[in-house]
């Protein structure tokens, strides 16, 4: 089994708490690659892309997770999406000196975390909480602490460009003394991971290592990978969407349309004559704003 670009979930048996484990390395530097990001961003951006890894996994949604943390700080934008298919991607927008910013509160002041489930059918959702927490990890602690009133921890991490999560969650219970007792024992060990264990320790070992004296059930794992979701198809149904004159505005200005995808760098780029056959075309997208 891969130690790298894969999640795997555990539970704890006769005990109500379940956890993940994620590892991202290829899929981090894909993302990495596509920008030149200071060290800074690029610790916040991981720790930020194995999260939402974790969060889709325990959440289980049919569609799109995202994180999108804004500041007033010199970095304005960390965002991360991932789907249940294994697919994540992730973008930083900063201005002017990073510096050595060692937490997510230094790096982007005051601001506000986003997380947006957007579902193949049903409503949106969003959550917002501030960023009034040192770390993402704690913030996504009070997160779930007052939204879904389950004990939650997380432990996020970035070495040698490897991003790795570990969280745990107490299951729905009565909530004996028995079952805090559990949870409590659960995450008192979890707390003595290491940076490079979480970095680098397979992964049956890690747990071993925390819960040999438990029964730790291990659930089959999922890859992950770094996958963009831009598409000609949603850059088209766009452009309908600013409508025929604006776009003939832009070719006369520019002699193209073009639309760069922010996540990706990939180019998409329209003459006359594609803007026209968008727009004559009888099975044209009808105007969606993505």
């Amino acid at each position: 089994m891969s130690q790298f670009d894969f999640i795997q979930r555990f539970i704890i048996d006769n005990s109500p708490v379940r956890g993940e484990i994620v590892r991202l390395k290829d899929s981090f530097q894909e993302v990495l690659d596509k920008h030149d990001y200071p060290p800074a961003i690029e610790k916040q951006l991981g720790e930020m892309l194995a999260a939402v890894a974790l969060l889709t996994a325990i959440v289980k949604v049919d569609g799109i997770l995202s994180l999108q943390a804004r500041g007033a700080g010199a970095c304005s934008l960390l965002m991360a999406e991932s789907n249940p298919g294994g697919d994540l991607r992730a973008i930083a927008r900063w201005e002017g000196d990073i510096g050595e910013a060692n937490s997510l509160q230094e790096l982007m002041g005051n601001g506000q975390l986003v997380i947006t489930i957007e579902p193949t059918n049903g409503k949106r959702y969003q959550g917002i909480i501030s960023l009034e927490r040192e770390t993402l990890a704690h913030c996504l602690e009070q997160y779930f602490e007052q939204s879904e009133q389950l004990p939650s921890r997380l432990w996020l991490n970035v070495t040698d460009k490897v991003a790795s999560g570990f969280m745990l969650q107490a299951l729905p219970s009565e909530r004996t003394e028995a079952d805090i007792n559990a949870w409590e024992h659960a995450v008192s060990l979890a707390e003595t991971l290491k940076d490079e264990e979480m970095a680098s320790l397979p992964f049956e070992e890690l747990l071993h290592r925390l819960y040999h004296q438990e029964e730790v059930r291990i659930f089959e794992g999922s890859p992950l990978r770094f996958q963009c979701t831009c598409s000609e198809e949603r850059v088209k149904n766009a452009l309908v969407s600013m409508g025929k004159a604006e776009l003939n505005e832009v070719i006369k200005e520019r002699g193209a349309v073009e639309s760069k995808c922010q996540f990706c760098n990939t180019l998409y780029s329209f003459n006359a004559a594609d803007i026209e056959s968008l727009f004559d075309d009888p099975e044209a997208p009808s105007p969606v704003i993505h």
